[in-house]
């Protein structure tokens, strides 16, 4: 007989109701909630305050173990990043294993096993139990934080960074972030190269004797196990664990702004710009208007059916989807609403959030929509309580934020009970539409004039500071006079134009793997060659010549458009800038910009088909440090050296989408003005 569950009951209820003769116009009024019986955990408490949840499920021979620390969140200042690597490092050894030992023990098992700075987890097959316990108590009791992973570590999180400060998203969750919470609070503060570096063994050791305490954890049992053998075991491994005094933290609640501002951060590659808004909201788990803010969040921006899906996505086109998220917090929650638009339309794409955002709130929502959103989250709570994992978080919840003991068996009695003033009332008080931050990631230039209707723009940096002041353009300096001045500064015009062609050869190291780029500039006949090996093999060939351009992915080629090639050329010449006006190419000065803490003065270059590049100049040495492609990504150049009289940026660090870290590549060798025949470029 199958077996009756919460979601087959929802089911079965739907399938009743499309047999009914019913007006068909109409959505189905709702019925009344289900009574849910959810099958209560088991628990208990040690004498040294670990309490302890079980959840019994026979159905497969596994049992998993979560163990939760329950401290107030922290500000880490100029340590920022260190609870990043607490997991990492108490996983890397103990005094009676080495981290290979640790990892061979729990593969050996098919088990797994997981520490964070305020979680240990642990699962595997039921007869593996003692043995998976075995290496959590080891890991928990007794790690010893070797320096040397601590330094890989290190290096890993600063290749991490420099790709996040190149990645629109994360720039944006910084940015809003920082903007909503403010620098001196916990989810505000940034990780910079500066705080990894701080970041010492001992501060891990200090955290760990600190905050890994039994009075503040809590642990979830859950799978093949009764609570007196959860009781046997928990005893055997936990029970010396000992308590102890954890400090407690208070921080000022950030209030809204007192008007709509507007925070962009100018990432003039971009051909989208990634919108969030946002401000501060007081809302926790279990707060009486907690389930109100589910329903309307679903009907606001939570899935495919909502306002802002089908106002921005299916009636304007300007993203593939816009949603909105109420988040709860202990600390403090945050109201947001985002989207990835196209450059053109980022100022109509921010017009239409505020706008919907203005009729949540002054219109409120209708008995339509609020009874499919009953419906859709439902059905959501239905299928979850299928998971006994769902039920142990259930307990853990009732516990940690001292919710009613019912409150998950007549959540959905709550839910239904909600009326449509209900869910007005709710946006009213958790909405203010006239003190919101309005964040923009995008291409400045194109956007930052645009975006001032909405409130005063501020520009910060990629890591959510503001902007350094540049100084302003000198009134007789043009994007003209800014070329000339790094012709001069590589070696003059003389030398730079007997430069006819070049022969290169560049590698770099893409996660342990050799890359090497070859690439053959032919300035005076127009042509160009690249071939870019990985291990020794040809991955990707490129070829410009007679007008025309092919490229060659793993031995597949195809021709490129008249655009690509029109792109392509870009990159064709050795010494580009020597090429500008030959080629037609029409140039723009746009301001002094702060290039990874150097002002360079920032040079739209624009083909005849209309393909762009930025290049950006240092004021102070007139080299260019920079070329910014919205197809190929950002490059910097450094490390300049003469060669046959010309200065030759010998390091290139390349950040892209197409890459997953920063691409350091070298010359290793160049051939100026060498000897080239036509099988160079076949």
């Amino acid at each position: 007989m199958k077996k009756i569950t919460i979601a087959f009951v929802l089911s079965l209820l739907v399938s009743v109701a499309s047999f009914a003769q019913v007006d068909r116009s109409q959505f189905p009024k709702a019925g009344p909630a289900p009574v849910i019986k959810i099958g209560e955990a088991e628990t208990f408490t040690l004498d040294n305050g670990l309490k302890v949840f079980v959840v019994e499920n026979d159905k497969l021979p596994r049992v998993s173990f979560t163990l939760v620390l329950e401290r107030d969140p922290l500000f880490e200042g100029d340590k920022a990043g260190l609870t990043g690597f607490v997991g990492q490092m108490m996983m890397a050894g103990t005094t009676s294993r080495t981290k290979d030992q640790i990892d061979e023990e729990v593969d050996f098992i098919g088990a797994n096993l997981g520490v964070s700075a305020t979680s240990v987890s642990a699962s595997s097959l039921k007869k593996h139990q003692g043995k998976i316990l075995d290496l959590m108590a080891d890991v928990l009791y007794n790690p010893v934080f070797p320096e040397e992973e601590l330094e890989k570590l290190k290096k890993q999180s600063l290749t991490a960074l420099a790709t996040s400060k190149d990645e629109p998203n994360a720039i944006s969750g910084r940015l809003s972030n920082a903007m909503v919470y403010g620098k001196d609070h916990p989810y505000g503060e940034v990780t910079t190269e500066a705080s990894l570096s701080n970041v010492s063994v001992d501060d891990l050791k200090t955290y760990y004797k600190t905050y890994f305490k039994p009075n503040i954890a809590y642990l979830a049992i859950v799978g093949d196990m009764t609570k007196a053998e959860a009781e046997k075991v928990v005893k055997e491994h936990f029970s010396k664990w000992k308590s102890g005094d954890v400090p407690k933290f208070t921080y000022e609640a950030p209030a809204p702004a007192t008007k709509n501002v507007v925070g962009l951060v100018d990432r003039s590659s971009s051909v989208q710009t990634v919108i969030d808004i946002a401000q501060p909201i007081d809302l926790t788990l279990g707060d009486e208007e907690y389930i109100a803010s589910r329903v309307l969040n679903q009907i606001f921006g939570g899935g495919s059916s909502s306002r802002l899906f089908m106002n921005l996505r299916e009636d304007k086109g300007y993203t593939y989807g816009a949603y909105s998220s109420f988040a709860a917090d202990k600390l403090i929650g945050q109201f947001s609403a985002s989207a990835s638009v196209r450059t053109e339309v980022t100022d109509s794409a921010v017009y239409e959030f505020i706008y919907e955002i203005n009729r949540l709130v002054k219109d409120g929502v209708t008995q339509e929509e609020l009874d499919k959103a009953k419906a859709n989250l439902a059905g959501s709570f239905g299928r979850s309580l299928e998971s006994p994992a769902a039920i142990a978080n259930f307990a853990l919840n009732i516990e940690r934020y001292n919710l009613p003991k019912d409150y998950y068996e007549t959540y959905l009695q709550k839910m239904n009970a909600l009326t449509v003033a209900d869910i007005n009332k709710t946006a009213v008080d958790l909405i203010d539409p006239s003190k919101l931050y309005i964040t923009a990631v995008g291409n400045g230039a194109e956007i930052k004039d645009k975006l001032a209707q909405f409130g005063e723009v501020t520009v910060y940096d990629n890591m959510g500071f503001p902007a350094k002041e540049m100084a302003a353009v000198d009134a007789d300096m043009t994007s003209e006079k800014v070329i000339e001045n790094y012709i001069a500064a590589i070696g003059g015009m003389d030398k730079a134009k007997a430069i006819k062609a070049a022969k290169l050869e560049m590698v770099a190291e893409v996660m342990g793997t050799q890359l090497t780029i070859q690439l053959i500039h032919d300035d005076a006949n127009m042509r160009f060659a690249q071939k870019t090996l990985v291990g020794g093999n040809v991955m990707q060939t490129s070829v410009v010549k007679d007008g025309k351009g092919t490229a060659s992915v793993q031995g597949q080629s195809m021709a490129m458009t008249d655009e690509q090639v029109d792109a392509a050329k870009l990159g064709t010449y050795f010494l580009p800038e020597l090429h500008f006006v030959a080629m037609g190419y029409t140039l723009k000065l746009d301001g002094i910009k702060d290039v990874e803490g150097t002002p360079a003065y920032k040079v739209i270059v624009t083909t005849p088909l209309g393909s762009t590049v930025n290049n950006y100049y240092s004021v102070e040495s007139g080299l260019k440090i920079k070329n910014e492609n919205p197809v190929s990504g950002d490059t910097f150049y450094s490390d300049y050296q003469e060669k046959n009289g010309v200065l030759i940026p010998m390091t290139q660090t390349i950040k892209s989408a197409m890459i997953p870290v920063p691409l350091e590549a070298k010359i290793t060798s160049i051939e100026i003005n060498p000897e080239l025949t036509e099988a160079d470029f076949n």
